[in-house]
């Protein structure tokens, strides 16, 4: 089932005189007969009717023609967006999220809306009210989280480039166990504005494409100031080749002792291929490691535990057609509409942010969230980019962890990239057991080209499919 399908490829049909409407239906119909799950709503008519005014000459861009699939967090204008939950299965957004309104600038055809863990809670989307997507590798494991969808979309050919969110790994984590590209761009660089908000100071919006360029040509495209949100900072984004023979590597060695034998011995052949080819590494430490998880999940379930107090069944959302007074109402509701993981998320976020609780467990994750990003910096003054396996493990079967605990472990290396606010890349870099490996390549802040060119020499030199 893996079959990526890649922007030049079908730029070459299209240059060989094949229509964008036959093109954009072929893609359609593949969404349909895919057995991955990968989808939570199609959007022929629109894909469709975008084409025609393509074969028309009335649109053009950087994407023009290219299908482009959405992670169904993200706001688009006359869409279903659910967040894949229960408790927004029927929600058609008014507006398109600042991304949607470049991509269609460009000429890019968003074909339908991917599954995902619900409200971006998850690794592995299970979560999902509309059952979990399946990995193009083997159908019995899982394809990653949140983002699950959007790189499984991408790694069966259903969709040429894709759209995920990062809160704490959720466009990396997809892309290692699909075996394509996943861009966690720098906090600040993409606007945020659209996006269903989970935890506010942690998410980005990031590109998943089949290969390297793709990636950075989308990143290119949705990279900029909007005024619409405050975090968004004055930068664009330009992919540009540069040479990274003598680039300094350090290798984050709590990231990688722990990992699993067979993720590491795939992470060490692509170090090892790349000291061949000129770059230096060292292994470097990273002591605030035994902290990440605990500092990332008060302050990630704190944040959701304030967003997702919107929800309440009265403005839009899920409904229940009988009265009753308020505060039975708005429980029921929410009982209802949001399922186990999004339950227990808010309960211990609330208890986090309660009165003699919120300087004890908030305010010290805080703290520790700013130790963490000055150990980055520190490291940074030696090195160009840091290195790790993006995953601990190869890709688990879809029911194998139960434990919310373990699941949470899965996050060890991706979520510090998100408290510091760093952009970081999973790219492939190898196969064991007929399983892809992805590997971390983590940049300075605003320093995408540096890692997306690391990254262009791993697939060139390392992954070679």
């Amino acid at each position: 089932m893996f079959n990526p399908i890649s922007v030049s490829e079908v730029r070459e049909r299209y240059s060989q005189g094949e229509s964008c409407y036959d093109v954009i239906s072929e893609f359609l119909e593949k969404i349909k007969d895919s057995r991955l799950n990968t989808f939570i709503s199609i959007s022929e008519n629109e894909a469709l009717a975008m084409a025609e005014k393509i074969d028309k000459g009335k649109l053009s861009g950087r994407l023009k023609g290219i299908p482009v699939s959405i992670k169904d967090a993200i706001s688009t204008r006359g869409i279903r967006t659910t967040c894949g939950s229960k408790i927004l299965e029927n929600y058609v957004p008014p507006f398109d999220a600042h991304v949607i309104e470049r991509i269609k600038a460009e000429g890019g055809i968003i074909i339908g809306k991917t599954n995902m863990d619900e409200f971006c809670m998850g690794t592995t989307t299970e979560t999902s009210y509309f059952g979990p997507s399946k990995n193009p590798w083997d159908e019995s494991r899982v394809p990653g989280g949140s983002s699950g969808g959007s790189a499984a979309s991408i790694a069966e050919g259903s969709s040429v480039l894709s759209l995920g969110s990062d809160t704490g790994g959720s466009v990396r984590c997809p892309a290692a166990f699909c075996g394509v590209v996943g861009i966690k761009p720098t906090y600040g660089l993409v606007s945020r504005y659209g996006l269903i908000p989970y935890a506010n100071s942690l998410e980005q919006i990031g590109p998943i494409a089949s290969n390297v360029k793709d990636a950075a040509l989308l990143l290119e495209i949705i990279a900029g100031k909007d005024y619409r949100d405050s975090t968004s900072v004055e930068k664009t984004f330009e992919f540009k080749l540069m040479d990274v023979s003598k680039v300094r590597i350090g290798i984050i060695r709590e990231m990688i002792e722990k990992v699993d034998e067979k993720v590491q011995k795939e992470t060490w052949r692509a170090i090892n291929k790349l000291e061949e080819l000129g770059m230096n590494y060292e292994e470097v430490s990273l002591p605030m490691m035994d902290y990440t998880l605990a500092a990332y999940y008060i302050l990630a379930m704190s944040e959701a535990s304030s967003n997702l107090s919107r929800y309440d069944g009265v403005r839009y959302g899920y409904h229940i057609e009988k009265e009753m007074n308020w505060n039975t109402y708005f429980s029921k509701v929410r009982a209802e509409g949001f399922g186990d993981e999004v339950k227990r998320r808010i309960l211990l976020g609330t208890y986090a942010l309660s009165a003699g609780y919120y300087g004890k467990y908030y305010l010290k994750a805080l703290r520790v969230r700013n130790l963490i990003i000055q150990a980055f910096n520190k490291l940074f003054e030696r090195y160009d980019v840091l290195l790790a396996p993006t995953m601990p493990t190869l890709p688990f079967r879809i029911g194998e962890i139960q434990d919310p605990l373990s699941m949470y472990l899965m996050d060890i290396n991706t979520v510090p990239v998100n408290l510091a606010g760093l952009p970081a890349v999973s790219v492939p870099a190898g196969l064991n057991n007929g399983l892809p490996v992805g590997l971390q390549i983590i940049g300075k802040p605003f320093d995408e080209n540096m890692i997306l060119n690391v990254a262009l020499k791993v697939e060139e030199e390392v992954w070679k499919r």
